[in-house]
């Protein structure tokens, strides 16, 4: 367990503004947990080589406030541009490291990430992009269940089904354990053991298998899903079928809302409830960036670092300078 003044989550514009406005102002340490292996995954991935990136937003320049700002440069000049950041400032970013879960407490929050760190910190920072979205298995979902078919833990579970949980990860093992107090459920995952679920998971699903709260189908791999009434039929490579009141699928990734609203984070709609500061109606937890922003911009990620980082010293000083 590490211990952080500030942990962020998401090294993109927002995440690196955050962690550099913290910087200056003297709080350490600050911990950016990233889940890939690089900086500003959205302009590595979806900015086509040579692509301006501009700090004009609807024909309006958007002026800095903060420590980084930029003028229009090329894709490749502002990913340099953003190592060059990174480096002279000293931020400590642990790439490959998604995060699963951050959980309040009294003292302030737990963060749990997939390369097994946890870091403990009074302040969370969220700083992840809008583009995020789970995936979905390669075969479609028929259009009759999808309404029976999802991608994320729900917030309360349903009770009395036939539920059927995809995966072998610790979103799978949690959704799995959650689950089966109110319903009959069974995990599917194409290898023989599990060799990625954190101690606490491992030890959860185990429970719930030996007691039988949990059927282990393993190794099984699905070749298709069909529609049998309202239910979800599902084809094994085995040649079985079963069918299921519900399939939950975790396989990687997630929406920024599901994302947000495990962590108890209320929304108005869509958007996420936040205050002049990006504070959430959980106290020390802030979002940047696009989840903080009606319409974001790099310019405007970069802001949001600034107005994050002085909300957290004029409210939470002592915790973080302390």
């Amino acid at each position: 367990m590490e211990k952080a003044k500030i942990a962020v989550v998401g090294a993109g514009p927002a995440g690196i503004a955050v962690a550099v406005e913290a910087k200056v102002a003297g709080v350490a340490p600050v911990v950016v947990l990233e889940k890939k292996g690089e900086d500003c995954d959205t302009v590595v991935n979806l900015f086509h080589e040579g692509k301006r990136v501009d700090p004009v937003y609807r024909k309006v320049k958007v002026e800095p406030i903060g420590r980084l700002s930029f003028d229009t440069e090329t894709r490749e000049e502002f990913l340099a541009r953003m190592d060059r950041v990174i480096e002279e400032y000293g931020l400590d970013i642990r790439y490959w490291n998604e995060v699963q879960k951050v959980v309040p407490g009294p003292g302030g929050f737990r963060v749990v990430t997939g390369g097994g760190l946890e870091v403990e910190a009074p302040v969370v920072v969220v700083a992840i992009g809008i583009f995020g979205k789970p995936v979905k298995p390669g075969y479609p979902i028929p259009k009759e269940v999808k309404d029976r078919v999802h991608f994320s833990m729900p917030k309360a579970p349903p009770e009395g089904e036939k539920i059927l949980v995809v995966g072998g990860g610790d979103t799978a093992a949690e959704t799995a354990c959650f689950l089966c107090g109110t319903n009959d459920v069974t995990l599917s995952y194409r290898r023989e053991k599990f060799f990625r679920l954190n101690e606490t998971n491992a030890c959860n699903l185990d429970e719930c298998a030996c007691t039988g709260k949990v059927s282990l189908k393993m190794p099984s791999n699905i070749q298709g899903l069909s529609a049998d009434g309202d239910r979800v039929k599902v084809h094994f490579d085995d040649g079985s079928d079963e069918t299921y009141d519900r399939v939950f699928y975790c396989l990687g990734g997630s929406t920024p809302q599901a994302f947000l609203e495990g962590i108890g984070v209320a929304f108005d709609g869509r958007r996420p409830k936040v205050d002049e500061a990006g504070e959430t109606n959980i106290p020390g937890l802030f979002l940047a960036g696009d989840l903080m922003l009606e319409k974001g911009s790099i310019m405007g990620a970069f802001n949001s670092g600034k107005i994050v980082v002085d909300g957290i010293l004029a409210r939470y000083r002592d915790k973080v300078l302390g």
